[in-house]
């Protein structure tokens, strides 16, 4: 009698760059492909396991491949193999340009793996271009990962088209104009355009990116088809981008330990969390507070922050993960602050279980840097937000939350700083708080964010957008190998 041998699983490597807004959805990114039935591979490097082992605990059948970081090659201190290490100790831009230079010496190493493991597929970040030919060596296709959602890929893409290089010093330029091309009309300033103050490698490395993009097998986007559907669309049609859009990534995280496991380890214990939230009965009594894991203030900022805050009497949880100089509390809290505000504050020092956070009834509201990940993350859970770009693509998420889609309120920030932060006083904080948390505005915002998140987890769910374009991804894949 003939016996048939099972096709082997179709195999696909993900490899994320070393900064945690980058690695924490291409792991949930790596979780929904193993959840296909499909050999799933991580390459990190060895400081960069704990992060990655901590978030795919319970997933037995992702493996993890070590590549060797070349931290001396590059001349990085010892350790330095994340983009947090470079801020942490702020290093500056010039180790952060060296930073960059190692990661394209990653790319001989990824080729004698990719050699020995054969994959079907390649998953890389957008900051690896140099992986598109890598994959290509060996017949291997490869998909950009992008951290940004569909309206800051089509609005960055215009920009750097029609925008830089034709308009010198735009950066410094705070005359608005319209962004070209674009399905709706969104004004921006030259101050709000990034303006990186990187030396050449690091520059090299980012205008490499959309070349490299363009002769790659497509991008992998964060985001549902239902919150950015004009987007999506001029993405594929206009920008001519084979794009799969497979979010929010965040929802295949069912439990609360899941939820916590995602980033770092929290500095609180998540039940203690949600103890204290659970002892706030109003729901959407709320505010929670958090800048991401890169952004920086002032100790002059976070005072101005916390008047704010104390002044609207809104309770309040509030993440503070890193601030400018080496100040203790007594430097950007003012005097007394903990004791007035006790019962109705939360201050976390430190990493926060903010998908936890998020979909809590008591939370009605989220001041935040705009930062993708975060931004998504609230979506889902039905958060309207406070919006406070710092840098990144931060300005665009900011207009499409407050133009397109109404649901967010910005505090005013004017330029570009990447680090720093800006200037807002404390009783601009005070307004925009109160203007997410109560009012007619307030609840017509609520309203439409609980929609979209309806549609969020509707999206990921069987027979939804994002299900049925990864399902889409992973046929042809299929069909490409036979």
């Amino acid at each position: 009698m003939a016996t048939h041998q099972l096709a082997p699983k179709l195999h696909v490597l993900f490899f994320p760059y070393m900064a945690h807004g980058h690695t924490i959805p291409i792991l949930d990114i790596a979780k929904l492909f193993a959840s296909r039935n499909l050999k799933t591979t991580i390459v990190t490097t060895p400081l960069n396991q704990p992060l990655v082992s901590r978030q795919i605990k319970s997933q037995t059948e992702i493996d993890v491949q070590l590549l060797q970081f070349p931290t001396a090659e590059a001349g990085l201190p010892e350790g330095c193999e994340h983009l947090d290490f470079i801020l942490s100790r702020k290093l500056g831009w010039d180790v952060y340009d060296r930073f960059s230079f190692a990661t394209t010496l990653l790319q001989h190493p990824l080729e004698k793996l990719l050699q020995e493991l054969r994959p079907d597929l390649v998953v890389a970040d957008q900051f690896f271009p140099w992986a598109t030919d890598s994959a290509a060596k060996f017949g291997i296709p490869r998909i950009v990962f992008h951290g940004n959602g569909l309206f800051a890929m089509c609005a960055a893409i215009s920009v750097e088209q029609n925008i830089y290089g034709k308009r010198p010093n735009v950066t410094s330029d705070p005359t608005p104009f319209v962004i070209p091309d674009l399905p709706d009309e969104i004004t921006i300033t030259g101050k709000q355009l990034p303006a990186y103050p990187f030396p050449s490698e690091t520059v090299k490395l980012f205008w490499g990116c959309r070349e490299a993009e363009l002769r790659s097998f497509g991008v992998i986007v964060n985001s549902f088809y239902e919150l950015e559907p004009a987007y999506a669309d001029h993405c594929r049609n206009f920008l001519g981008r084979k794009a799969w859009i497979i979010g929010p990534v965040s929802l295949c995280n069912r439990t609360v330990v899941e939820k916590s496991r995602r980033g770092i380890e929290a500095s609180i214990d998540e039940h203690e969390c949600l103890k204290w939230l659970n002892s706030k009965k109003k729901p959407n009594s709320v505010v929670y507070l958090s800048f991401g894991s890169i952004s920086e203030f002032s100790a002059a900022q976070l005072k101005e922050i916390a008047m704010g805050l104390e002044s609207s009497g809104k309770d309040f949880i509030w993440s503070v993960i890193r601030q400018t100089g080496e100040n203790d509390d007594e430097d950007w809290l003012p005097e007394g602050f903990e004791e007035r505000t006790k019962g109705k504050g939360l201050i976390i020092r430190g990493w926060a279980p903010q998908v936890v956070i998020l979909e809590h009834e008591a939370v009605g509201g989220f001041v935040s840097h705009c930062g993708w990940n975060s931004t998504l993350e609230a979506i889902a859970a039905g958060k309207p937000m406070v919006t406070w770009p710092i840098g990144g693509e931060q300005f665009y998420n900011e207009k499409l939350l407050t133009e397109v889609l109404k649901i967010g309120v910005s505090v005013g920030v004017e330029q570009w700083t990447q680090i720093g932060g800006a200037s807002i006083k404390s009783e601009t904080v005070k307004m925009a708080v109160n203007k997410i948390m109560e009012g007619e505005e307030a609840e017509e915002m609520r309203k439409k964010v609980k929609e979209l998140g309806e549609m969020a987890k509707k999206a990921v769910e069987k027979g939804g957008s994002s299900y049925s374009d990864l399902n889409a991804l992973v046929d042809e894949l299929q069909k490409s190998r036979n």
